[in-house]
């Protein structure tokens, strides 16, 4: 059998873009010095590439340059699919939405370009415009000497999405709305827990 196994992967680049803007907090992942440098920071799709900034004094920002390798992970949805939800006998199972990205990171330079990657973040975060980031905001004139800008060109798209694809479609159905409900249910118990 070849893993993974081809019903779990998606190749269509528009749900893999759904998924980056749904959920745009990414896992960064690169390597210096055989030590894996590891940075969780939101990434936007913008003509055709990832772009972000992070702090200067992050270790993983003097590697985020130079096309430099890079592994970035997008993480959707995901829950334990117990098998008392389905229609026929199952086993325990993990469904999850998962976009593995792979390029080479180049850094933003100019002040006014770093600044900019800014201003477009919060506008993307902020679709709604309930907050406007302004161009002369002090406080992110006084924040933009400590920022590191980067742009990732993507050379590899992998969509993991392992969604009980494998089950009939009744099953299939219990599964989707299993990991709807769960993804509602598992927000509230763990910030109640840990708050």
């Amino acid at each position: 059998m070849a893993y993974p196994p081809k019903i779990h992967q998606d190749d269509n680049k528009d749900h893999m873009l759904a998924v980056i803007q749904q959920f745009p907090l990414a896992t960064v992942i690169s390597v210096k010095d055989n030590e894996a440098l590891v940075t969780h920071l939101p990434l936007i799709y913008k003509n055709g590439k990832l772009v972000g900034h992070l702090d200067k004094f992050n270790p993983q920002a003097e590697v985020l340059q130079n096309n430099q390798p890079v592994t970035v992970i997008f993480s959707g949805s995901q829950c334990y699919i117990s098998p008392s939800i389905y229609k026929t006998e199952q086993l325990p199972t993990w469904n999850y939405v998962k976009v593995h990205l792979k390029g080479s990171a180049t850094a933003i330079e100019t002040p006014e370009a770093i600044k900019q990657s800014m201003l477009d973040m919060t506008t993307f975060l902020e679709p709604e415009n309930a907050y406007v980031l302004k161009a002369n905001d002090p406080k992110m004139e006084a924040y933009l000497p400590y920022v590191k800008g980067f742009e990732i060109t993507i050379s590899h798209w992998e969509g993991k999405f392992k969604l009980s694809q494998n089950r009939n479609k009744e099953d299939f159905e219990l599964a989707t709305q299993e990991l709807m409900k769960r993804h509602r249910e598992s927000i509230e118990l763990l910030l109640n827990r840990i708050l």
